[in-house]
């Protein structure tokens, strides 16, 4: 029992650790917003263009030519993505604005849901309020397109990481109470 509550107690240190790293990342992304998000939209075009030179290896590894076929023509096509994303920044920002704003307004239903089932304990109205400021990003962003795609990545992505810090460190709180019960 007492290496059950140990194991929680580091646990618990471990989410208020990534919870302040969190926070901090969120500031930053928030004083830079055109740093964050273009230095979001270079990361997913080269995961995305890694993506594209995998799935074209794996092509070739196919049993029949249809199915490698098929699989050839995906790999270019996601290579082709992570090749625009790359190239033109600018384009990724615009089109990533909109996704982000349904992934907020997405996300925000389901922290509100999550939080409500999540009541009475602590932490719940955390969740509550991080999902109700996820939606009211989501629907700001939406308005403002496309003035926000300059913006807005980087801004909500560090509100966002703000958020979820606060969650965390949340969560490593009620871990440590836990643990000492």
């Amino acid at each position: 029992m007492e290496r059950l509550a140990e194991a929680v107690k580091t646990g618990a240190r471990r989410m208020t650790t990534l919870g302040v790293v969190a926070i901090i990342l969120g500031i930053l992304a928030m004083l830079m917003p055109l740093v964050a998000g273009a230095s979001a939209m270079l990361l997913v075009g080269v995961l995305v263009l890694a993506a594209g030179i995998v799935r074209i290896i794996w092509a070739f590894g196919s049993d029949s030519v249809g199915k490698g076929l098929l699989k050839l023509v995906i790999g270019v096509l996601t290579l082709l993505c992570g090749i625009v994303l790359l190239a033109n920044p600018l384009l990724a920002m615009g089109v990533m604005t909109v996704v982000l704003a349904i992934y907020l307004v997405v996300d925000g239903i389901a922290e509100i849901v999550a939080g409500f089932k999540r009541r009475p304990h602590l932490g719940w109205l955390w969740m509550l309020i991080g999902g109700v400021v996820s939606i009211l990003l989501g629907i700001f962003i939406w308005r403002q397109f496309p003035l926000s795609g300059i913006w807005a990545i980087g801004v909500l992505l560090g509100i966002k990481l703000f958020f979820i810090g606060l969650m965390m460190i949340t969560a490593g709180s009620v871990m440590r109470t836990a643990a000492k019960a």
